[in-house]
Order: C-alpha cells, then structure tokens, then sequence
C-alpha cells in the first residue's frame, strides 16, 4: 500500500514495526505518527507479542521528525510527538529499537526511548535541533547519558555522532556490523519472549518507575514546555535564518549563522 507508512507484522511472539517513508529518510510526519499509535495499540493489545521492535526501511532509521506547524498548532504538534515516543518507554511490552543509516533528533529520542537500542556500525547520530533554531521533543539524553554528555550532543548540534561514540555514553546497548541491526535485534527480542512475561514486564515498570521517583517524567514535562516556547518565540536572528532557509536552503541557512556568529553579531527578541 502506498499510504501504509509503518509496515507491522508479527512474528514469533514479536511484533515488528517498520517506518515506511525511505524516499524521505523516513522522516516523521503526522501521517505517521498516527499510523504508529495504530500499530502500537494492536501490539499491545496482543497477547501473544511479548516484544515490540522498531527499525527503518531503506538507507536510514530516520532522519527526524517533521513539524507541520501549517496544519495544527505548535503545541498540539509537540505534544503529539512527546507522546508517540514515550509510548515506546511507556509501553507494557518490551521495546527494541534497530538503526542503521541515520538516527536524528527525534527520531534518536524515540530510539532512546526503547528499552534496548541496537544499531549498525555505520549508523550516525545526532541532535541537530539548535542549528536550526528548534528545541528538545523529549529531554531523555541527561536521564540516560548524564549532563555532560547531554549537553555535547545537544549544544553543539553535532549530527555525525558514531554508533560507536553512542555506546560508550550509554545511549545504545550494541553496535553490530551493517546490515545486521535488525537480525541481531530479532534474535535479542526472540530471547526476551522466551522469558516469563509478568516477571519482564513488572522489571521493565521498576526500573522506569526508579527514574520517574527520581523526577525524571516532570523533568520532561517541563523541557517540553521550554521546547514550546522556542518554537513559538521570534528573534531578528529567527526570521533572517528562516527567510534564508526558505529562500536558498538549510545549507545557506546555516552558513549565514556561522558567519554571523564569527562576527559575534547576536539577535535581539522582537
């Protein structure tokens, strides 16, 4: 089907969930979104999936998520995207997550998201939000990889991050060799199924509830808030980049910020 923009089927004892959009990178729009709630409902309504894995079709899991601010209000479009990727931290069945390609901003978040992260060795990385004047859906990075590390990816808008580099901060659980993610993820998952269900699923609540004691789930709440406001607040530096990245591109857009900002030129709210 050419609308069918996340592929599901079951096999095992697991469902596999596969974003269907490569001529996109399998971008993230709201079609999707929607799609992916479909899917996550009948898994978890499904009593014979034990496990959940998500990867990507084509060259990338996905290059991020696409804001359609003309459609919806900001808000409701950042609430709807906090919410499809927390469904996979949330969900009652265990989430495994499959890259390879490209894994960026909050396409990274929902794989974060999962409860294991498997991704090929050239898989690459990244939160480019900031370079592009957008905030965090999802402020999942300081829980799982600390501050310092949170602030490296999220600060400097690096989007060439190695899978390798992913692993040693604690943001993935395995990097395999390419074109292997997805087997090696089915393998882990299949392993998974075959231990007790109840005894997996109320770990999976103990260790999310530790964090959510130690205030991470208002701490998202909040850092969503701080996204809403950057997304809706202007500034001369905004409506400049944005005129450019409508007019010539995201390229000119970000090589006239770089210039601007070596000039040590700063913006000023309107």
């Amino acid at each position: 089907m050419n609308n069918e923009l996340v592929r599901s089927e079951h096999r095992e004892g697991i469902a596999i969930l596969t974003l269907n959009r490569p001529d996109k990178l399998n971008a993230i729009n709201k079609a999707m979104i929607e799609q992916l709630g479909h899917a996550l409902d009948a898994a978890e309504a499904n009593d014979s999936v034990r496990a959940i894995v998500v990867n990507g079709a084509g060259r990338a899991f996905s290059a991020g998520f696409d804001l359609d601010m003309e459609s919806e209000a900001v808000r409701q479009s950042l609430e709807n995207d906090f919410r499809i990727i927390m469904r996979f931290w949330d969900s009652p069945k265990v989430t495994l997550a499959a890259t390879h390609g490209y894994c960026l901003g909050s396409a990274m978040e929902l794989a974060l998201a999962c409860d294991i992260t498997i991704a090929s060795d050239e898989c690459r990385f990244g939160a480019p939000e900031v370079r592009f004047g957008s905030g965090i859906v999802a402020m999942l990075l300081p829980w799982l990889a600390g501050p310092k590390h949170a602030k490296y990816f999220l600060l400097s808008g690096d989007d060439r991050v190695t899978a390798q580099h992913a692993l040693d901060v604690g943001l993935i659980n395995r990097v395999v060799p390419a074109g292997r993610a997805l087997d090696e993820t089915l393998d882990l998952a299949q392993r998974i199924a075959a231990n007790d269900a109840l005894a997996v699923k109320l770990t999976k609540q103990a260790i999310n509830r530790s964090l959510d004691i130690a205030g991470m789930r208002q701490a998202l709440l909040q850092a969503l808030e701080l996204n809403i406001s950057i997304e809706t607040s202007e500034t001369a530096e905004s409506r400049e980049f944005n005129a450019i990245l409508k007019r010539e591109g995201a390229k000119a857009a970000i090589a006239w910020r770089s210039a601007r900002a070596s000039r040590g030129t700063t913006g000023h709210s309107s």
